[in-house]
């Protein structure tokens, strides 16, 4: 009998297939009989897993099989609807399906002739998507994976247009550089921080501003400091302005920023990764107001737009001086047509590029820009619903303004210390997570420890809110100190 060098029979991965979509399918129809949190333990997966690897093959079934015996337990399902926990990141069918495909074609869009169609897809989607959330037709957009990516490249081109020659000569050594400052507000995610790390500006160079009872970023403060830093010999370079922040999802004064960045021609970079998707609601392009001032701008599609992880993107005004931060190309990676295409390639630290466009154009395609709208709307209508009845309750506080679908609160019934309300509200979210039937998240305003509860999956219905404060008020009864 002749050896099979080659891939699975196509015969067999036909059935296999479709037993594959008829697992997702089941798993996504009947994901509420999942506990939202995986209750397991640490290591206990890692134990149900063999020490060696397989020496002969095994059935698609068999793995299937163990996707349930041995997994299962240790899955958090962000697709179910009690997932309310961080930012909703949630797969929709169409996407799913666009994810398939794109394993299936495998392409590498490092070159425009490596996937022609790769690259002009994702400069019609960047087109679709700018037009969605209206920006102007001067921003030139790129995919990268996660916000945290495209705001180390939004850095990276701050620091590019200082022209100090930081490309050829880098930064170690050299006693011609001035120290660099960027400015965030203290509430900006980690992100900033990170990419300042990866790019030689340090934890030092990062300047946070302190934020007003509204938990937006003080332009007043930010200014000063500008002024401070520049009469200390201290090189401004840029700001990060962001609109829907992690902890309150707060938006940051950006036409006041904007204006200080032009003072002070200063990158204005845009941090609207979990909310920018609401701009394509008319009565919320409000936010945007002062967008078209900034230099570069991030929106993750995979938050709030029910597109499967990872996707996030990248707007800028200056595309030609993200190309000079990054573009070098060996002979090997030269082709005949250059000067006539745009090489992703050349727009950042990425080669290889995953063919991630294919999920914007199966999922606008299918839902169509009223569709996404209608239920990101949805989404903050249910928040909205949600914060007045914590409002309402005499043993509950909200404690922040509810811009998008985010919801601060904590359990109050009085007469506690803050440190008291603290230790209660953490044994809460505790009682709440291990109950199977919610996972929420929290963060620390003012020192005060604080609940989150986040609306944004394709598959929240009111009736999952309903649940969910029946059940925290039921578990907040129960806890004594």
């Amino acid at each position: 009998m002749e050896n099979n060098y080659t891939d699975m029979p196509v015969e067999e991965f036909r059935e296999s297939g479709k037993k594959l979509i008829d697992w997702v399918a089941d798993y996504l129809n009947e994901i509420e009989k999942y506990p939202p949190l995986s209750q397991v333990k640490p290591g206990e997966i890692l134990k149900r897993i063999p020490e060696n690897p397989p020496l002969k093959g095994e059935e698609i079934q068999k793995i299937l099989n163990d996707v349930d015996k041995i997994l299962i337990d240790g899955i958090t399902h962000w697709n179910h609807p009690g997932f309310m926990a961080y930012f909703n990141s949630t797969s929709s069918g169409p996407g799913i399906l666009a994810e398939l495909l794109s394993a299936a074609i495998n392409a590498n869009g490092m070159l425009w002739k490596t996937s022609p169609a790769f690259t002009e897809l994702e400069k019609a989607m960047m087109n679709w998507f700018r037009q969605m959330v209206g920006l102007p037709e001067n921003y030139w957009g790129i995919i990268y994976d996660t916000a945290s990516t495209s705001s180390m490249h939004a850095i990276a081109s701050a620091r590019e247009q200082l022209n100090l020659n930081i490309r050829e000569k880098g930064m170690s050594g050299r006693t011609d550089l001035p120290k660099l400052r960027l400015y965030c507000s203290e509430h900006a995610h980690s992100s900033i921080e990170k990419g300042a790390l990866t790019l030689g500006i340090g934890l030092d160079g990062v300047k946070k501003i302190s934020v007003n009872e509204k938990y937006e970023m003080n332009s007043e403060e930010l200014e000063e400091a500008i002024k401070s830093d520049i009469s200390n010999n201290i090189k401004p370079f840029c700001v990060v302005a962001t609109v829907g922040t992690t902890s309150t999802t707060s938006i940051d004064p950006v036409r006041k920023i904007s204006e200080i960045c032009n003072k002070y021609n200063l990158w204005l970079h845009i941090d609207a990764a979990y909310a920018g998707v609401t701009a394509m609601i008319p009565e919320m392009q409000r936010i945007t107001d002062a967008w078209d001032e900034a230099d570069s701008i991030v929106i993750n599609p995979h938050k709030w737009m029910f597109t499967p992880m990872d996707l996030s993107i990248y707007f800028t005004r200056k595309p030609e001086i993200l190309k000079r931060a990054f573009s070098l190309v060996p002979e090997y990676l030269k082709t005949q047509v250059d000067d006539e295409v745009e090489n992703l390639m050349d727009y950042g630290i990425q080669l290889g590029r995953r063919f991630r466009s294919l999920k914007l154009w199966f999922i606008i395609r299918y839902f169509g820009v009223e569709g996404l709208a209608t239920r990101i709307k949805h989404h903050i209508e249910l928040a909205k619903e949600f914060a007045n009845w914590i409002d309402e309750e005499k043993d509950f506080e909200r404690m922040a303004p509810v811009p998008f679908s985010t919801v601060c609160f904590r359990f109050n019934p009085g007469n506690k210390s803050d440190e008291d309300l603290n230790q209660m509200n953490e044994k809460l979210l505790e009682e709440i997570n291990s109950s199977g039937k919610i996972f929420l998240s929290h963060t620390k305003l003012n020192g005060k420890f604080v609940i989150r509860l986040t609306i944004g999956s394709i598959r929240h219905e009111r009736r999952h809110i309903v649940e969910a404060w029946g059940l925290i008020k039921s578990l907040a009864e129960k806890i004594v100190l």
